[in-house]
């Protein structure tokens, strides 16, 4: 850990006052909000770190871009030991999302990938990179910065084992990107697939290729981009089930008020229930036409009940 962190932490702490409207505006960003921004990702170097992890570190910055912050300086840190340099690297960038690499004899060329909750780590995955193709060594067109990518998981393993579901959230949460309201068509470029094979995490990257198919909809080639790697699973830190429902809890302004005598279908087919007053059915207006009228049988039976007049002579 570096030396005088704890000082620069106590210091962070403190609550300053703006003096400058650049510096309110900069403080009213970082407070909490019932809408939260998108999460920022911050990647470090660790103290010894190979040309495959530092390559790795620069091609997952391309595709993160412009929500990350990266760290050219290497950083003497050991986050399964001590978190405090991550923590407090997190609350001076304002990220919430963390990869962080290394390189020694006894876990070669590894990354660890990560996320934070109030400043403080919540859950971190170790992940060892046995084979990498880098972004440089396709000659393929390459999606613009910031694109939204399709996130795609395969594997049984993603939903039987709680570890490889954690590490599906935790990338889901790193890689999704800003919320969007729309979609366009031409903007769905980069897809993003994870395939889980017993510890094994496969990562592809390609571009979505729309071509002419002769009707409205396009054919759809895809066309590897990069970085490819194969992963495997070392170690893991997960947060317990009652801090990781404490993370995802809402605050009561977000959730949706319910609504009396309304349903929803397995469509999303949305249904009201209307109560009214019981309606007297020989008072309703109808169309008058000859179809209608009353016929000749029906007006005597009801002149026998109606009281007679006498004529008077």
């Amino acid at each position: 850990m570096q030396e005088g962190i704890p000082q620069k932490m106590d210091s962070l702490d403190r609550v300053v006052k703006p003096k400058t409207k650049r510096a309110k505006r900069f403080l009213e960003n970082r407070a909490p909000k019932l809408t939260e921004n998108t999460k920022n990702a911050m990647f470090i170097k660790g103290g010894n770190a190979s040309s495959t992890v530092t390559d790795a570190l620069k091609d997952i910055y391309a595709l993160k871009k412009p929500f990350a912050v990266l760290y050219k300086k290497k950083n003497v840190t050991r986050p399964f030991e001590d978190q405090t340099s991550l923590e407090f690297f997190s609350k001076k960038s304002d990220c919430s999302l963390f990869l962080f690499g290394s390189h020694n004899k006894k876990r070669p060329n590894n990354l660890v990938i990560g996320r934070m909750y109030d400043y403080h780590v919540l859950d971190m995955v170790e992940l060892g990179i046995e084979k990498f193709v880098r972004l440089r060594d396709l000659k393929n067109s390459k999606c613009p910065e910031g694109t939204k990518p399709m996130l795609i998981f395969a594997g049984d393993a993603f939903d039987l084992s709680e570890n490889h579901r954690r590490l599906k959230s935790l990338l889901i949460d790193f890689f999704r990107g800003p919320t969007v309201p729309s979609v366009r068509l031409a903007g769905l470029e980069h897809v993003l697939h994870f395939t889980a094979v017993d510890e094994k995490i496969y990562m592809r990257s390609y571009k979505v290729l729309l071509k002419k198919s002769g009707c409205k909809i396009p054919r759809i080639e895809l066309e590897d981009m990069g970085p490819s790697l194969d992963l495997v699973i070392r170690r893991t830190h997960l947060a317990s089930d009652d801090l990781y429902k404490l993370s995802l809890k809402q605050p009561k302004a977000l959730k949706p008020k319910k609504k009396k005598n309304i349903s929803h279908d397995a469509f999303g087919t949305k249904y009201g229930r209307i109560h009214m007053q019981k309606q007297d059915l020989d008072k309703l207006q109808t169309r008058k036409m000859k179809g209608l009228k009353k016929r000749p049988a029906e007006m005597k039976t009801g002149n026998e009940h109606s009281p007679k007049k006498a004529k008077l002579g």
